[in-house]
C-alpha cells in the first residue's frame, strides 16, 4: 500500500514554499489561543462563581457556539476571503474574551452574564485551522505537498493542545486564572492580525475552471470517520481513567498514558507525511480508522497500565493520519469556492464526536464491565470506516 520512493518533498521544503513560515507561525500563534482558553475559563469561571455546575455549564455553551457554528463562520470567509471576515471575527472575539476576563477577575460573577459572553464569544471564535489548511492547499505544488503540510500542520496543532494547559498552568501560578483567558485573546487577536496580511492568504474564492462546482454533500464520508474518531477519543481518556481507579493506580500515572497517546499520534502524522502512499485517499482513510478503532477496542485487555500506555500508544499512531488523510479527501471532493467551510466540517465533526463520546462514556462507566465499554468506544471509529469501506466497495462493483 506504501513505497519510501523519494518522490515526496522533505518537511523542510514544505516550509520552504513562498511565505510559509511566516503565515503558518502566524497561524500557530492565533490556534495556541484555542490550547489556552478552555482551561482559563474553566478555572476562572470555577473561582468566580463557586461552582463547577456553572463553569460546566458555561465551557459546554462556549464549546457549541464554537463547534457547530464553525462551518458557517468559515463559508463567510470562502465567500469574503480570509482578510475581509477572518480579522474582524478575531477581534470581536477576542474583546467578548476580554469581556469575560473582567467578569471572572473577582468572585461574585452573576452566572447569566459569564454564560452570556461566553456563548457569545464561542459564537464568533475564528475557524483558523481550516482556514491555514486552504492555505496550505493553495501554497502546495502537488498532492504529495500537501499531504506533506497537512500531517506537520496536524502535529504541530496536537503539540499545541498538549503545551497550552501548561502554559496556563504557569500564569496562574502568579495570576489569577482569568489573566489565561488575557492571554488567550492576545494570543489570536495578533496572531490573525499578522496571518491576514501574509501575501500567501488567497481572497474569495470562486469555483476555479475545471474545478468541480457543487454542493458538499461529497463529504459525509470524512466527516463520519472523523465523527468517530471522536467519540472514541474522547471515550479512552475517561476509560484510561477508569482503568487506573479500577485497578488501584494512582491517578497521577494517568496524564503519562494519555501523553503516549499523544506521542503516538504525533510520531504516526509525521511518518504518514513521509510516506509516498499508493493506495487511494478514501482507502487510507478507511484503514487508519479501522486500525485505530480495534486497538483501542482490545486495549481493555491490557494486564496492567504500562501495557495500556503502550496499546494507547499504538491506537495513537492512527490518529493523525485518519484526521490528515480526511482533510486530504475534503481536498479532493470539496468545491473550489468552500474549501474553508469543507474542512471546518471535519473539525466539527471531530469535536462533536468528542463531546458526545465523553457524555456517554461517561454514563457507562460503572453500569457496563469497563472491558466492554474499551470495545464500544473501538467499535464507534470501525463502524462509519466499515461503511464507508462498503459503499466505496458497491460503487465499484456497480460501476
Amino acid at each position: 500500500m506504501s513505497t519510501h520512493a523519494p518522490a515526496r518533498p522533505s518537511y523542510a521544503a514544505v516550509l520552504g514554499l513562498p511565505h510559509a513560515r511566516r503565515t503558518f507561525a502566524a497561524a500557530l500563534t492565533a490556534r495556541l489561543s484555542y490550547g489556552t482558553v478552555s482551561l482559563a475559563a474553566l478555572l476562572s469561571v470555577t473561582r468566580a462563581t463557586g461552582s463547577y455546575a456553572v463553569s460546566g455549564a458555561v465551557l459546554s455553551l462556549f464549546g457549541a457556539a464554537t463547534v457547530f457554528l464553525m462551518p458557517f463562520r468559515a463559508a463567510l470567509i470562502d465567500r469574503y476571503g480570509a482578510r475581509r471576515a477572518l480579522l474582524p471575527m478575531s477581534v470581536l472575539y477576542g474583546a467578548l474574551l476580554c469581556v469575560l476576563a473582567a467578569l471572572t477577575w473577582r468572585p461574585g460573577a452573576p452566572p447569566p452574564a459569564v454564560a452570556a459572553a461566553a456563548a457569545l464569544a464561542g459564537a464568533c471564535a475564528p475557524p483558523l485551522g481550516p482556514t491555514m489548511r486552504a492555505v496550505w492547499a493553495a501554497l502546495a505544488p502537488g498532492p504529495g505537498t500537501l499531504a506533506r503540510a497537512y500531517s506537520l500542520d496536524g502535529v504541530a496543532e496536537e503539540l499545541l493542545y498538549v503545551s497550552g494547559p501548561v502554559l496556563v498552568g504557569v500564569l496562574t501560578g502568579w495570576a489569577p486564572p482569568a489573566a489565561g483567558i488575557l492571554l488567550s485573546a492576545l494570543l489570536i487577536v495578533g496572531g490573525t492580525c499578522v496571518f491576514v496580511t501574509s501575501p500567501a492568504m488567497p481572497g474569495p474564492r470562486g469555483a476555479a475552471p475545471g474545478r468541480r462546482r457543487g454542493s458538499l454533500s461529497g463529504l459525509s464520508a470524512p466527516v463520519a470517520v472523523a465523527t468517530g474518531v471522536g467519540l472514541a477519543l474522547s471515550a479512552v481518556e475517561l476509560l484510561v481513567m477508569a482503568f487506573a481507579a479500577q485497578r488501584s493506580y494512582d491517578t497521577a500515572l494517568v496524564p503519562w498514558v494519555l501523553g503516549a497517546l499523544s506521542a503516538g499520534s504525533a510520531v504516526g502524522g509525521l511518518v504518514n507525511g513521509a510516506v509516498r502512499w499508493r493506495a487511494p485517499a478514501r482507502v487510507r482513510l478507511c484503514w487508519f480508522a479501522l486500525s485505530l478503532g480495534l486497538v483501542v477496542a482490545v486495549a481493555g485487555l491490557a494486564p496492567g497500565l504500562w501495557t495500556l500506555a503502550g496499546v494507547m500508544g499504538l491506537a495513537g499512531a492512527f490518529i493523525a493520519p485518519a484526521l490528515t488523510t480526511a482533510y486530504l479527501v475534503v481536498d479532493e471532493t470539496a468545491p473550489e469556492g468552500a474549501r474553508t467551510q469543507a474542512g471546518a466540517w471535519v473539525n466539527t465533526g471531530v469535536n462533536a464526536g468528542s463531546s458526545a463520546g465523553a457524555m456517554v462514556t461517561g454514563s457507562l462507566i460503572g453500569r457496563v464491565p469497563l472491558g466492554v465499554c474499551f470495545v464500544l468506544a473501538g467499535a464507534v471509529a470501525v463502524l462509519p470506516a466499515a461503511a464507508v469501506c462498503r459503499r466505496r466497495r458497491v460503487r465499484a462493483v456497480g460501476g
